[in-house]
């Protein structure tokens, strides 16, 4: 088990048995979002990285620390991108913290949302217990699929530390429009 894992465990082991509460933190840039949040400081912003990516399979694996942005880059520089497109919030914006919050982004009625793009997860349960959901295909579900449960569930069901994702081919062109209407026009 990687140190930072174990670190992560102890902490979730030592919170359970004091009954003390804790606050699941990546980048720190989704704390505005739900209810307000209280307790011990639980951050996964230091266990980042690309763990598996394979193009051809259109699947991606990284750590929930991994910023947004590391993520976004590497899948560009093989002509793909996410499956949805979530928005950022800030520079520190992560994979954990975008799964945890459930958002999907503006794509979401054309391409689906977050959970339904999450192949896998691997996560610490409240007591500690390292638990791995699902895997890196689309089909592989035998009963409960808890690893799309996480998404949006806030760090309540316990805490992201991986995250398998469907990714996509970029398109090969792409345009916006914009349009200055007053909300009349706008609804008419």
């Amino acid at each position: 088990m990687e140190p930072i894992v174990q670190q992560l465990t102890e902490t979730l082991r030592q919170a359970n048995a004091n009954k003390t509460p804790l606050r699941i933190v990546g980048g720190g840039t989704k704390d505005f979002y739900g209810n307000p949040t209280a307790g011990e400081t639980l951050s996964t912003g230091a266990y980042r990285g690309i763990i598996d990516y394979e193009p051809s399979e259109l699947v991606l694996t990284a750590r929930a620390g991994t910023p947004l942005t590391e993520i976004e880059s590497a899948l560009r520089e093989k002509g793909q991108m996410l499956a949805f497109e979530p928005p950022h919030f800030g520079e520190g914006s992560t994979l954990g913290g975008i799964i945890a919050a459930g958002l999907s982004g503006p794509r979401r009625p054309y391409a689906g949302a977050v959970r339904d793009l999450v192949l896998g997860v691997r996560l610490l349960d409240g007591t500690g217990e390292d638990l791995k959901f699902g895997g890196q295909v689309m089909k592989n579900v035998a009963g409960f699929d808890v690893s799309r449960l996480m998404a949006g569930a806030m760090g309540t069901l316990g805490v992201i530390l991986e995250v398998s994702l469907k990714t996509l081919p970029l398109p090969p062109a792409e345009v916006t429009l914009h349009q200055q209407r007053n909300e009349a026009d706008a609804i008419r």
